[in-house]
């Protein structure tokens, strides 16, 4: 597997790509793989791998191989090229030393994860098999980093070179699949495999939980958890904040725009960051809040489902997504039934639906009551596990497919 992010990172596509590899590790299989140096989502160097080029560690039954590149502590098209450019460089350069493969599996949307990928399959003649979380080049042309437009044209080349090479390739939302017959690939070698939700349920009652974090139990407590990036526009929940001084807007994670966001505050005593929650205590903070937010900007019609809506459904409460009503997040929500869906970057939008949830108790508990259901029938680990072995399986099976 080549996938820029793998654990520790337990944010993102890391628990995915390491969930995976593990479990096919657990199976008897002999598993390497190729990673870049823990950074996300904080966008720092994690300090234990500080000053080491390249690594090689035994996590969980995996062979994970190392290799340095930069990380660009602001996001801008120079420094998100340079930061893929180091990555494609150094995993060409030293590549894993290791048996010929019986297949290569790529987590995108990394662009030097996926060509490296492509790369190695065809080096050994084995099946390749990319997975889509999101795509680069669509991302970049909506994302608002200066210079997107030359990042997308680079990307959506990127892109199209990596899927194109293919033996089946995974995409993990149906939202996808147009995006990706586009690049250049024919719809009959695309499967769709949904994420899971990696975290479980709570374990503590939620108001041993608000008092540790100081939440009052009469008040409306809205929480964002993950990254703070561009994307997200998360100042849509700061100036929610700011609108209904008794709101408490909570946001626990890390990013490039977590500074940025600070200075947006300012002295608001309604909004609160939080780190990001230790595993364990994860699940108990995401249920402690009256309701869950996720955001991205108007510009973004996003195909991906983020990785912490599956976390959020499993915590057992509302969800009000701040989201394009055409893209993935918002057509995940309204089928979970979990949760509601209200206009990008509309902080009084925003704040109304939350107040409604609010002023009725149980509107807002049967709606979070629908997300571990909705996890349990859609989004277990086990079922998304077998997703993964199908696709592998399949692709070990029909090699012949393959383009040249």
């Amino acid at each position: 597997m080549v996938s820029t992010n793998y654990a520790p990172e337990h944010a993102g596509i890391g628990p995915y790509a390491t969930q995976i590899a593990e479990h096919w590790a657990a199976g008897g299989a002999e598993v390497h793989v190729l990673a870049g140096m823990p950074h996300y989502p904080a966008w720092r160097l994690d300090p234990a791998y500080e000053g080491r080029w390249r690594a090689q560690e035994l996590r969980g039954g995996v062979r994970v191989h190392r290799r340095r590149h930069t990380v660009p502590a602001r996001q801008t098209a120079v420094r998100r090229a340079v930061f893929e450019a180091s990555v494609l460089g150094h995993a060409l350069w030293a590549p894993p030393v290791m048996r010929r493969p019986d297949a290569v599996v790529a987590q995108m949307p990394s662009l030097a994860g996926g060509v490296v990928a492509a790369r190695l399959a065809a080096r050994h003649r084995v099946p390749y098999v990319p997975v889509v979380q999101d795509l680069m080049g669509a991302a970049a042309a909506q994302s608002g980093i200066r210079g997107g437009g030359r990042v997308a044209a680079a990307a959506g080349a990127a892109e199209a070179y990596a899927l194109r090479r293919a033996t089946l390739v995974g995409v993990i939302h149906e939202t996808f699949v147009p995006k990706v017959t586009a690049l250049g690939v024919p719809e009959a070698r695309i499967r769709v495999v949904p994420n899971w939700s990696h975290v479980s349920g709570p374990s503590r009652p939620r108001e041993q939980t608000r008092a540790r974090l100081g939440w009052p139990p009469d008040q409306t407590v809205l929480l964002h958890s993950g990254n703070m990036g561009l994307k997200q526009g998360l100042e849509v929940l700061v100036e929610a904040a700011r609108l209904d001084p008794a709101l408490r807007v909570v946001l626990m994670g890390d990013g490039n725009q977590r500074s940025v966001l600070r200075e947006l505050a300012g002295a608001l005593p309604n909004v609160d960051f939080l780190p990001p929650a230790a595993d364990a205590d994860f699940p108990d903070v995401l249920a402690a809040a009256d309701v869950l937010a996720v955001t991205q900007r108007a510009s973004v019609l996003d195909m991906s489902v983020p990785s912490k809506l599956t976390s959020y459904f499993a915590a057992g409460r509302p969800v009000v997504a701040s989201v394009a009503a055409a893209g993935g997040t918002a057509q995940e929500v309204l089928r979970s039934g979990a949760g509601v869906v209200v206009g990008p970057e509309d902080p009084r939008g925003l704040l109304d639906a939350v107040r409604a949830l609010a002023d009725d108790p149980c509107r807002a508990e049967e709606l979070g009551a629908r997300g571990p259901v909705y996890v349990t029938e859609h989004l277990s680990r086990s079922a998304g596990l077998a997703r993964m072995d199908a696709l592998l399986a399949e692709a070990l099976g029909d090699e012949g497919t393959r383009s040249s």
